[in-house]
C-alpha cells in the first residue's frame, strides 16, 4: 500500500504540479481507484475537486460529474482548461445546436463530462453517454442530494436508475457539509449501502463569528455601510429575499461611492450571472448582495467578509456560505445582522417548499379532471400556477411522487382510484416528514442565534465531535472585535479601466424601478 501511495503522489506532482495531498485527498482517491465507491466529507476550501480530477486523469474511460450549477461548470473547465487539462466539457443549456452535436459525436474522447442532473433526465443526451465506457461517476455537492432532492430539484431523486444504466461504475459522492442523517439519505437515495466514508472535520479556524443583534432594516443598513467603509476586501452579503438583495445592494452603492457592488440572485439571466460571478473572481468587483445561488464552487481565496443579512432555515447552508470565507488561512470574519423579526423569512421559504394538504386535495382534484380530459402535464410555470394554486417548487415534490407510483408516465396521467388513494396518502405522510426535518433544522440554527456560550463551539456540534480552537479571533462571546482584525485591503483602480461599469450600472438598476418576486 506505501508503494501504491508514492505512485499515486507521482502522478499528482506530474498531473497537478502539487507536492502532497491534503486531508483526506489520497484516501477518497485510492478507494476509488481500487474500485469502491465513496462519500467524501471534506471542509470548504480543502481540494475536494481533485479527488475526481486525479482519479479521472488515472482510469481508463470517461469520468461524469454531476454538477448543480452551470456557472459552477463552467469555473471548473476553465480552471482545467488553465493547468492543461484539456480533455473537458461541461453539457449545458448554453451551448448552441452545432457546437452540442460536435461534442457529443466526440463524447468518448472526454476524460470527464460536466452535466446537471437534469440534462441527464434528456433522453437525447444519455443516449450519447451510455455509447461510451465510463470509469467513474461523481456527484459534486452531494448535500444536495438531500437538501434539494426532496422538493427543489427531484432529478437528483433519480441518479441511483442513471448510475445504472451507466453500467454501475464506482461512485464519489462529495460535499463540505453533511451531518449524519444527510449522509444516510445520500446513500439511501444512491442505493449504494457499501459505500465507504470517508468524513473529516469541516470546522475552519481561520473564521471568526460575529453575531450582531439588530432592531430595524435601517440598522442593518447602517450597520454595513459602517464595516464596508472601513474594510475594503472582498465580501458576499446574503440575503433570503432576491427583492432585498437589490434593494440594498442599490443603497450601498449610493453610500459607498468607493466600492463596486453588485446584486446576484437565481432570477437574474444566467449570462448575466455568469458575468458577475466572473467580475468578482477577477477582482473587478467588491461586494455582492446574493441569495444563496451565489458561491458554490467559488474558488475565490481571498474572500474575507461573509455578511448574512438574512439567516438560512439551516446551520448547514450557513456553513457553506460561511466557508466561501479565507480559503488561503488568513484570518476573515462571519458578520450575521440578526432581528427577530427574520425568523419569519426561513420559515416562509419552508411553506413555500411544500404543500399544505388542503392545497395537495385540491392538485388531486384538478388531476383527476384532467385524467377524465385526457390534457397533458407539461405546463409552464405560470400554467401550473393557474391550474393547482400552487408554485413550481410545491408541483415538482407532487409531480416526482406520483411519477414515482406509475400515476404520471411521459406527462401523461393514469388513473386508478386505489392507486391514487394510496398515493394521496404518501405524498401527505411525506410532506409532514420532511416539514418536521426543515422545522427541525430552523429550530437549531435559531437556537444557535441566541446562544450565550462559544459560537464555534455550538456551530460545530450537531456535525462533529469536537472543532478546533480559532487561530486569529473565535466569535462573539470569546471577545471578538473589529478593531482587532487588520485585513490586507483591496487597491484602489481608476474606475474608467474595468469594462464591468456601464454593464453593471444597468444589473443595479438604480435609476430604474424594478421588483422581483
Amino acid at each position: 500500500m506505501h508503494e501504491k501511495t508514492d505512485v499515486l503522489t507521482g502522478h499528482l506532482q506530474k498531473h497537478f504540479k502539487y507536492e502532497t495531498f491534503r486531508q483526506g485527498q489520497k484516501e477518497i482517491i485510492q478507494d476509488v481507484l481500487n474500485g469502491y465507491s465513496v462519500l467524501g466529507v471534506l471542509p470548504t476550501g480543502s481540494g475536494k475537486s481533485l479527488c475526481y480530477q486525479l482519479a479521472a486523469k488515472l482510469l481508463p474511460g470517461a469520468t461524469i460529474v454531476v454538477s448543480p450549477l452551470i456557472s459552477l461548470m463552467i469555473d471548473q473547465v476553465k480552471e482545467l482548461h488553465a493547468i492543461h487539462f484539456k480533455d473537458v466539457v461541461a453539457l449545458n443549456s448554453f451551448m448552441e445546436f452545432a457546437e452540442k452535436q460536435k461534442v457529443y459525436q466526440k463524447l468518448s474522447s472526454y476524460k470527464i463530462i460536466f452535466v446537471s442532473p437534469e440534462l441527464l433526465q434528456n433522453p437525447k443526451v444519455r443516449s450519447y453517454i451510455e455509447q461510451i465506457k465510463i470509469s467513474l461517476f461523481v456527484i459534486d455537492e452531494a448535500h444536495c442530494i438531500s437538501q434539494w432532492g426532496h422538493e427543489f430539484r427531484p432529478d437528483y431523486l433519480k441518479l441511483s436508475s442513471v448510475i445504472e444504466s451507466l453500467g454501475s461504475p464506482p461512485m464519489m459522492a462529495l460535499s463540505a457539509t453533511a451531518p449524519k442523517n444527510v449522509r444516510e439519505d445520500i446513500i439511501m437515495i444512491l442505493q449504494r449501502p457499501e459505500m465507504i466514508e470517508h468524513v473529516y472535520p469541516m470546522d475552519r479556524e481561520n473564521i471568526a463569528f460575529h453575531i450582531e443583534k439588530t432592531v430595524s432594516r435601517q440598522d442593518k443598513l447602517d450597520k454595513m455601510i459602517k464595516v464596508l467603509a472601513t474594510y475594503r476586501v472582498p465580501t458576499l452579503i446574503y440575503f433570503s429575499s432576491r427583492r432585498t438583495a437589490e434593494e440594498i445592494a442599490s443603497m450601498l452603492a449610493s453610500n459607498l461611492s468607493h466600492l463596486r457592488i453588485a446584486f446576484y440572485h437565481s432570477g437574474m439571466e444566467q449570462m448575466d450571472r455568469i458575468s458577475i460571478q466572473q467580475q468578482f473572481m477577477n477582482d473587478q468587483l467588491d461586494v455582492i448582495c446574493c441569495t444563496s445561488a451565489f458561491g458554490m464552487g467559488i474558488n475565490k481565496s481571498n474572500i474575507r467578509l461573509i455578511i448574512h443579512y438574512h439567516f438560512p432555515p439551516q446551520l448547514e447552508s450557513f456553513i457553506q456560505e460561511v466557508g466561501r470565507a479565507g480559503r488561503d488561512g488568513k484570518e476573515s470574519v462571519s458578520l450575521l445582522l440578526y432581528s427577530e423579526s427574520d425568523q419569519y423569512f426561513p420559515a416562509a421559504m419552508i411553506r413555500r417548499e411544500l404543500p399544505s394538504k388542503e392545497e395537495l386535495t385540491f392538485v388531486f382534484k384538478q388531476l383527476h379532471k384532467f385524467s377524465n380530459e385526457n390534457r397533458t402535464l407539461e405546463m409552464t410555470k405560470q400554467e401550473i400556477e393557474e391550474n393547482f394554486n400552487i408554485n413550481e417548487i410545491q408541483w415538482r415534490f407532487i409531480h416526482y411522487q406520483l411519477e414515482n407510483n406509475g400515476i404520471i408516465e411521459n406527462e401523461r396521467l393514469y388513473f386508478n382510484q386505489e392507486l391514487w388513494r394510496q398515493s394521496f396518502q404518501q405524498i401527505n405522510s411525506h410532506r409532514k416528514n420532511r416539514l418536521v426535518v426543515k422545522e427541525m433544522k430552523l429550530k437549531q440554527i435559531i437556537t444557535w442565534l441566541n446562544s450565550d456560550h462559544c459560537l464555534r463551539k455550538y456551530l460545530y456540534i450537531h456535525f462533529q465531535d469536537s472543532y478546533k480552537q480559532a487561530t486569529f479571533q473565535c466569535c462573539t462571546h470569546c471577545g471578538f472585535s473589529f478593531s482587532q482584525w487588520k485585513p490586507e485591503q483591496q487597491m484602489m483602480v481608476p474606475q474608467q479601466s474595468h469594462s464591468w461599469e456601464s454593464k453593471l450600472k444597468s444589473l443595479l438598476l438604480i435609476e430604474a424601478n424594478h421588483e422581483t418576486k
